[in-house]
């Protein structure tokens, strides 16, 4: 619910719990307007304000704390506009909790290029900064001031400005937000990134100065928390260039009166055997006392790599879109149900995650998927939500109880064996 008006909602924070012996892994609880987050913690997401197939009320009951929209995509349709007057994100989707929103950076780079977000890609030799994705059509251009694209829905051009980006997260109403950045893609040159990273930085700056006006402007609302973005790429100096350069902008505007940065989120296009060695960077740079959200990760080694490199919450659309094609997950590995030997397989999905799901049998969701049933993706849907929360939840308790790595070790042995 709207505060009063004229009053101020601002019970942002974020508190360290326990401390991973020999890493920068550690439990923690972020504030919010909302509620709580206990760290390290695993958030779904809504892109449309919705995780799709599935209701608030059944992402709540998996154990999800919070989830996160698509601000590119809440602008487009309904509009900001709309998620304002129903009262913010949470409330529009009927989701009690604490909400997220992205800035449209991964969207602009992904409608520039057409190549999406992919860990594990291999760029050896095709760095290329002119260089987009085979039969796709460039739909963004991006300059010092912002990015002008066309609507993947109708065509229709649009403009993002960091000041835009800013306006339309304050309508989207979410309790963490995002600074315009701009995310480049491994493919660009070494000379790209620099040039983009000191772009991300003035941008910063305007997201801070439009976030502080807006705060006060809409001070009947929830405050918001405005994370900074950490950009690139797989090069040490730029990432803890750019680590440094932010947290010195937080800390002058917060000299300065405003509310500077209220965590940091880790962007960009990673090569997967990079991913501990990056976050370590960025996390080492960083203040200890700010939250850090990598933003699109969901596999079981990045996690507990993650993890132990200082992240506290990661997101990623992976668990839900393959569930929507009959691929599931389970403590023994992740296959596809649609595959012949399900057919009589009355067995639970995976009979070591106890979840909503529990009560359906292989053979039915089998029969679901192949009959072209839309419970089907509902079904798995949940289960891969719960599987991962869980994992990540399992984590947080070893960090807590002092058996972080024996969890470690047997979860990643077991799920990489490949016995399903």
């Amino acid at each position: 619910m709207d505060s009063p008006a004229g009053t101020s909602t601002d019970t942002h924070g974020f508190r360290v719990g326990t401390r991973l012996p020999g890493t920068l892994g550690r439990t923690g609880v972020i504030s919010t307007p909302h509620g709580e987050i206990a760290t390290p913690a695993f958030v779904p997401v809504g892109t449309k304000a919705t995780v799709k197939t599935v209701l608030p009320e059944s992402v709540a009951a998996l154990g999800a704390q919070a989830v996160l929209a698509n601000a590119y995509h809440l602008y487009l349709q309904p509009g900001p506009e709309i998620i304002d007057a129903a009262g913010g994100l949470g409330a529009f989707m009927n989701w009690s909790g604490p909400t997220y929103t992205d800035s449209g950076g991964f969207q602009v780079m992904s409608l520039g290029v057409g190549f999406k977000k992919v860990i594990s890609m291999d760029v050896t030799g095709q760095q290329d900064d002119d260089i987009i994705a085979e039969g796709k059509e460039r739909l963004s251009r991006v300059d010092d001031d912002g990015v002008t694209f066309k609507s993947h829905l109708d065509g229709s051009f649009h403009r993002f400005t960091p000041e835009v980006s800013m306006q339309i997260q304050h309508q989207l109403g979410a309790d963490i937000i995002f600074a315009f950045d701009e995310l480049t893609t491994l493919m660009n040159t070494r000379g790209y990134q620099e040039n983009s990273l000191e772009r991300t930085r003035l941008w910063a700056i305007r997201c801070l100065a439009e976030h502080n006006r807006l705060s006060v402007e809409r001070a009947h609302r929830p405050q918001q928390a405005l994370w900074g973005v950490i950009q690139g790429a797989q090069y040490e100096d730029l990432r803890r260039k750019a680590a440094r350069d932010l947290t010195e902008l937080s800390r002058r505007d917060r000299d300065a009166g405003g509310k500077g940065f209220g965590g940091y989120g880790i962007g960009g296009a990673l090569e997967k055997d990079n991913l501990g060695t990056i976050v370590g960077w960025v996390n080492s740079e960083l203040p200890e006392d700010a939250p850090k959200h990598l933003l699109g990760i969901s596999e079981p080694d990045d996690i507990f790599t993650a993890i132990e490199n200082g992240a506290d919450t990661f997101d990623c659309v992976s668990p839900t879109r393959v569930a929507r094609n009959g691929a599931v997950y389970s403590r023994d590995g992740r296959f596809n149900i649609t595959n012949a030997r399900f057919r009589n397989d009355f067995g639970p999905i995976d009979p070591e995650t106890t979840n909503y799901t529990s009560q359906y049998s292989r053979a039915y969701l089998h029969h679901l998927f192949k009959a072209k049933e839309g419970l089907g993706a509902t079904l798995a849907t949940l289960h891969n939500v719960a599987f991962v929360i869980d994992l990540v939840d399992g984590a947080r308790k070893a960090i807590e109880s002092g058996d972080y790595e024996a969890y470690r070790d047997d979860f990643l042995g077991r799920y990489y064996a490949k016995k399903v």
